[in-house]
């Protein structure tokens, strides 16, 4: 259990810092134990007193898995030699003097919302989803393939979810951790999952809950990985308005079990009754099994969850806004969650069908992003800004377009032409619920090759998220052994970034 005691208070030395924190050690499966932490202190690292604490209600992560290349994106070099600027060209945006690259036409045009970071840089230039978006402080390729190894820290959203829930944060109908189009990686042939979000040491009982696509794809995709090829319907090109998102991947339950069957399998009367005694005999127990099992019923007789979900409810315009892509739909589905009140939504653009796809552009990298990544980016991102600032939500709403590193500066020149891997220098994007708007925080040198100044780590993007969620980056949990880790050791909160 977690416990604050009093609020924060204003020292001799004029820092503000939070009162004892007192957190019961955590078993693999999310276990409360009956140990509490000597008095871990969030001391003078506490960020209370920075601009924009609490500001934000709700969160929506946009995950670029893969990678996009920040010269073809955020970052483009119109000056660099041609190999490595590449084919693409450069267009001003409503920033002035901040270009993007031409194949973002719309984003340009809501630069003045956002917040670009073009300095973030790490040492590892591997899919480190989790290194991206827990506090963990490093990362191989044995950990990125073993996501529940209980060495990894708790993806944001599950460590926002298991906060809250000691804290006694507001309760809603809808999770506060989703994640969509699907579970994480599910949809890639032949390959064990990857890490990311997950509960981490938290247990399951804190990975986060995931939806189903329903639907399926409009437009035929071919892929190459290594000499694999691919050839299929990508819905990431594309998806029938029928196409729609339902709960079904919650852990702990049979994956074949979903809402939908539950739903069916009783009438409405029935569901409600059965979920709230369900609910309310699960929340006494820890399993994360349980906790899950609890959550699966008491969703099927949500009538929020339901309507959250339901995109025929959306007219055309607004469905047309976000693009009628599985990424598009995916997104505008976490508005709606957001708006019923969810807490923290993330939407990957996942691999799919073939491994080493996404944003991941070894091969055919100028193809994909002419044809799939760079138009479906545009027309998603800026969708989804508009649409949040014209509903009022924005301001109390933080998005984040993440990935988890960039892209060679130099292009290599066979099958296709591409870009390989590359954390030294990248670009993020945050806007909404205490960002800043039209503000660019670093800078590249002059091939996007590494920061020229005020270089960011990831972990100082995850500790402004928590920021201006409420929570305290510095935080104690403990770890499967008892030991008291802080949510993000090293994070610092970017000031910068804050309006």
């Amino acid at each position: 259990m977690l416990r604050i005691l009093g609020g924060p208070k204003r020292l001799c030395d004029g820092l503000t810092r939070r009162d004892l924190l007192h957190v019961g050690s955590l078993g693999l499966l999310g276990l409360g134990g009956g140990l509490t932490l000597p008095q871990a202190v969030a001391g003078a690292s506490s960020t209370a007193n920075l601009p924009g604490f609490g500001r934000a209600r709700s969160c929506i992560l946009l995950f670029l898995y893969g990678s996009p290349s920040q010269i073809e994106t955020f970052d483009p070099k119109p000056e660099a030699p041609e190999q490595i600027r590449g084919e693409l060209g450069c267009i001003p945006s409503s920033v002035p003097g901040l270009n993007v690259c031409e194949g973002l036409p719309q984003l340009a045009g809501v630069m003045d919302k956002v917040t670009l970071i073009r300095s973030v840089t790490h040492p590892y230039p591997i899919h480190g989803v989790a290194y991206a978006t827990t506090g963990i402080p490093r990362i191989d390729v044995a950990m990125e393939l073993h996501p529940h190894d209980p060495a990894h820290y708790p993806f944001i959203g599950s460590a926002v979810d298991y906060l809250d829930s000691r804290t006694g944060g507001a309760r809603s109908a809808v999770p506060r951790n989703l994640v969509l189009p699907w579970a994480f990686s599910s949809h890639r042939s032949g390959e064990v999952p990857r890490s990311g979000p997950y509960g981490g040491f938290l247990g399951r009982a804190y990975d986060p809950v995931s939806a189903d696509f329903v639907g399926r794809g409009t437009n035929t995709a071919r892929k190459t990985l290594a000499g694999k090829v691919w050839e299929d319907v990508e819905p990431y090109r594309g998806v029938t308005p029928e196409s729609r998102f339902e709960l079904g991947a919650i852990s702990g339950l049979p994956r074949e079990l979903t809402l939908d069957r539950l739903d069916r399998r009783r009438t409405l009367l029935e569901q409600l009754e059965a979920a709230r005694r369900v609910a309310d005999a699960a929340a006494s127990r820890a399993s994360g099994i349980d906790r899950h099992r609890a959550m699966a019923y008491e969703l099927a007789g949500s009538a929020a969850v339901r309507r959250a979900f339901d995109l025929g409810e959306e007219p055309d315009e607004s469905r047309s806004l976000y693009g009628m892509t599985l990424f598009g739909q995916a997104t505008l589905t976490a508005r709606r969650l957001i708006e019923a009140g969810g807490r923290f939504v993330t939407v990957f653009w996942d691999e799919y069908g073939l491994a080493g796809t996404g944003w991941d552009t070894h091969w055919d990298h100028f193809p994909r992003m002419k044809d799939e990544l760079l138009p479906g980016l545009d027309r998603t991102f800026s969708g989804l800004l508009i649409d949040l600032d014209r509903r009022g939500l924005l301001d109390e709403t933080l998005v984040v377009l993440l990935s988890e590193h960039g892209r060679t500066p130099k292009l290599s020149l066979g099958n296709g032409g591409g870009r390989d891997h590359w954390s030294r220098c990248y670009s993020v994007v945050m806007a909404g619920g205490g960002i800043a708007r039209g503000q660019v925080v670093g800078r590249s040198d002059r091939i996007a090759s590494d920061p020229a100044e005020r270089p960011v780590s990831p972990k100082d993007i995850l500790a402004t998220i928590y920021h201006l969620l409420g929570i305290d980056p510095q935080t104690m949990l403990a770890d499967v052994q008892g030991r008291p880790i802080p949510l993000v050791p090293n994070g610092e909160v970017i000031p910068e970034a804050l309006a």
